[in-house]
Order: structure tokens, then sequence, then C-alpha cells
């Protein structure tokens, strides 16, 4: 009988799956940034990890197909009553993460899929995430499921800068 494919929030027994795949999303940003990410850890830890499961403005859904081979970490981020911006209720994708045997299975869009129609059923105005500069894989994957650039974050590397004035 095959397997039956499903997309669900992740539960205290998928943390240690969770953290073998922070540690893939943890290399990918290493490799990229070795000035700024360490190698050979994760983002959250088991404690972190379970108290975001606790609370329903963190959801972690997992996408399982007999082992966790992908999840999705979202927050809910809403702003009232701003003196200059807008009152919106925002679904930020902290992390997007597909086992690195598991791609080109089309399991990141079926995560982005849920968390979209997630989305809108808790009436949020729209999705937002971050990419690093460089992560050309993932820039093309979020391009191509329609994500346009809201913002831009710029940076000066000073020691760069210092060593190229003298």
């Amino acid at each position: 009988m095959a397997q039956r494919l499903q997309i669900r929030k992740a539960t205290m027994v998928d943390i240690p799956r969770i953290i073998n795949l922070l540690h893939q999303v943890n290399m990918v940003h290493h490799q990229l940034r070795p000035d700024l990410f360490k190698p050979h850890t994760t983002k959250y830890n088991d404690k972190e990890l379970a108290a975001m499961m606790e609370t329903e403005q963190q959801p972690i859904f997992v996408f399982d197909d007999g082992t966790v081979s992908g999840y999705v970490f979202c927050q809910i981020q809403e702003v009232r009553d701003d003196l200059l911006l807008q009152d919106r209720k925002t679904l930020y994708i902290d992390d997007l993460c597909v086992d690195e045997t598991a791609r080109g299975k089309h399991i990141g869009r079926q995560l982005f899929d849920y968390v979209r129609e997630y989305a809108l059923t808790i009436g949020c105005h729209a999705i937002t995430l971050n990419v690093w500069e460089g992560n050309d894989t993932a820039l093309r994957f979020y391009q191509n499921i329609g994500m346009q650039v809201q913002k831009t974050s710029m940076e000066l590397k000073l020691n760069e800068l210092h060593i190229k004035t003298k």
C-alpha cells in the first residue's frame, strides 16, 4: 500500500527530524556566507522548537511522506494602530526546507501552496520571507511561485572596505 502524503502541523515527535533538516539549511547558509553563519549548528534547538509548537503565532508545518521530508516555519505578524503603517496581518515564512535527497519532487511547492491557503483562512494580507543574496536556487523558486521583491536589505562590509582603501 502506498504511503499517504500529507502536510500537517508539526508535533514533538517531529523535532529530531526537523533538527536534521535545520542542519541542512544551516550548511547552505554557512557555505554561502561563512562570515555570518557558523557551521554544524541550527537556528533553533529542541526546547525552542517545542515552545514554537505550543503557540498559534508560530505554526510549523511538515511534509510527511512516511518521514518528514520538508518543513515550513511561519510567524503571524500584525500591525495595528501604527502611526505610519496600515493595519495589516502577514504570514512571514521564517524558514522553508526540503530534504536534500527529496528535492525536485515539488515538496517545496506543496508546502508553499498549503501555507498560502492557511494564510488566506486566517485573514492575512500577504506572505513575506527573506532570501539571502547568492541563494539563487531559493530566489528562483520563490520568483516562480509569484513572489516579488518588497524591499532590499544592504550591507557594507567594513573589513573589506578597509582593506581596499589601504
